[in-house]
């Protein structure tokens, strides 16, 4: 009798767990929409250097302001400035996902009004970068892009 009480119990314990994992598998995968606001600086001769900073926020209420910064090589010259820039990240759970590096590829040509349009790539998370601003850019390059917490 009580071998048969204590398999029901253990089936039950089973059964509550099992209905349990669903919810929690569900909140693992469940994503925020975050976007970063940002002006930055840059210069280039083959080597290009990038610096700014923004801030982070998502739909579930949490923001954080960061550091970017970027680094690459290529053929480029030029020097301009980012104002007012916007970040879209996609594939996000948690604000933190946002920092860290992206690979960067990047085709520039603009004098006086410069313009940029990029999409970079960080494990499953995308960040498509836009913004407008001045100054000369010419060039192809390739490296990489780091968000990281403003202290």
């Amino acid at each position: 009798m009580k071998a048969r009480y204590l398999t029901i119990l253990g089936l039950a314990g089973i059964f509550a767990a099992s209905a349990m994992i669903p919810r929690y598998a569900l909140a693992a995968t469940s994503t925020v929409q975050c976007k970063m606001r940002f002006s930055t600086t840059s210069w280039s001769a083959i080597y290009k250097q990038m610096k700014g900073t923004g801030t982070v926020s998502c739909s579930n209420g949490t923001s954080m302001r960061v550091k970017i910064s970027a680094e690459s090589v290529g053929l480029t010259a030029g020097r301009s400035r980012i104002n007012n820039g916007v970040g879209t990240f996609t594939k996000v759970r948690s604000i933190d996902d946002v920092l860290g590096s992206y690979a960067q590829g990047e085709a520039n040509a603009g004098l006086m009004k410069t313009g940029s349009v990029q999409v970079l790539t960080k494990g499953t998370v995308s960040l498509t970068l836009s913004g407008s601003g001045r100054g000369i850019d010419l060039g192809v390059s390739v490296g990489k892009f780091t968000i990281s917490r403003l202290r």
